[in-house]
């Protein structure tokens, strides 16, 4: 009986002072900046959308989580102006694209971390837009109290396929290349 308890006693210890060791840092929203590249045969289009809150997670100095709630009804197209951007952010929060008005959030949570270089991070994360989720991967750098990052994401894993040249035929100069970019810098 005396071991048992000498085993929990310790478990507790260890558990403790992982837990110590690990600091989350929540992510500034109103400084940090996630930017968006949609590509087309005849051009491109590129804006911003908004986080709605987010954290990373270290161990020491080193990375080790993050969580992050994107509002995808503040996507905005910062390309164009008047009545052109008008149409096309309600074409993007439309259910043809992001389906914002069922979908108002969208969901990053880094699943494994692993160190590239000094400061640099190779993480996977799962991804779910519009309800689905599915895993992506990409380098992070983090430098003191920021972290930038730039990946792309298929837009058709996701059951956004209009205008793809995977899914239709004839498109010509309508298709729309199923990936997008995104370009973050986090401030924390």
């Amino acid at each position: 009986m005396k071991n048992l308890k000498s085993i929990a006693l310790a478990l507790v210890v260890a558990l403790s002072s992982v837990s110590m060791n690990a600091q989350t840092k929540k992510v500034d929203v109103k400084t940090s900046t996630v930017k968006w590249v949609g590509k087309k045969v005849t051009g491109e289009h590129s804006g911003t959308v908004n986080l709605k809150d987010g954290a990373l997670v270290f161990k020491g100095k080193k990375l080790a989580g993050g969580t992050f709630t994107v509002d995808m009804t503040s996507i905005n197209a910062t390309d164009l102006s008047g009545e052109y951007q008008g149409k096309l952010n309600g074409h993007l929060k439309a259910d043809d694209f992001f389906g914002t008005e069922k979908f108002p959030t969208a969901k990053l949570v880094f699943k494994t971390i692993g160190a590239k270089a000094t400061d640099i991070y190779t993480v996977t994360a799962d991804l779910t837009i519009k309800g689905i989720t599915k895993p992506v991967t990409f380098d992070i750098t983090v430098n003191g109290n920021t972290a930038t990052t730039a990946f792309k994401v298929d837009r058709t894993k996701y059951d956004i396929k209009y205008n793809s040249g995977n899914f239709f035929e004839n498109l010509g100069d309508k298709t729309i290349n199923d990936d997008f970019e995104l370009t973050v810098a986090l401030k924390f």
